[in-house]
């Protein structure tokens, strides 16, 4: 049995600009649970990055657990971009410092406590879960911008 966990992150009304994250989780049990919150001002990426890493938070260590996300930049980071980042000290093509360094650290940390598999799914296609979870990305900044009025 394992656990699957939807995510997604955004920056609304502008990018960069007021930044959420959102994370559904289906337990092995097949519960559904719904978090979010609020990062403050940030870009779509930081978001991403952190929706990823919160949703996995939520998933105990040492679980299998499938992130499904709408997010390549995620995804390939995790997958394909890894390797080569770290066998170069965490420098890009460009031999430049690979951004939103602190947060790839993270969630590789994150990631490697659980035994993770990943998804790619296209982003606002009507599946429920992303879906989902692009609701709770935009409920989070809304509450923000209301708390800040």
């Amino acid at each position: 049995m394992s656990w699957i966990v939807y995510t997604d992150g955004g920056a609304a009304p502008s990018n960069p600009g007021p930044a959420a994250w959102g994370a559904v989780i289906i337990a092995p049990d097949k519960v559904v649970s719904h978090h979010n919150g609020f990062i403050g001002h940030g870009t779509n990426q930081i978001a991403e990055l952190t929706a990823a890493i919160e949703g996995l938070l939520l998933i105990p260590a040492d679980s299998k657990v499938e992130l499904v996300s709408d997010s390549q930049y995620v995804l390939k980071g995790l997958t394909e971009w890894r390797s080569g980042w770290e066998r170069n000290g965490m420098r890009n093509s460009k031999k430049e410092l690979v951004a939103n360094l602190e947060l790839w650290k993270r969630l590789y940390h994150v990631a490697d406590a659980r035994k993770v598999a990943t998804r790619w799914i296209k982003g606002h296609s009507g599946d429920k879960y992303n879906e989902q979870a692009d609701v709770l990305v935009g409920e989070a900044i809304a509450l923000a911008r209301r708390n800040a009025a």
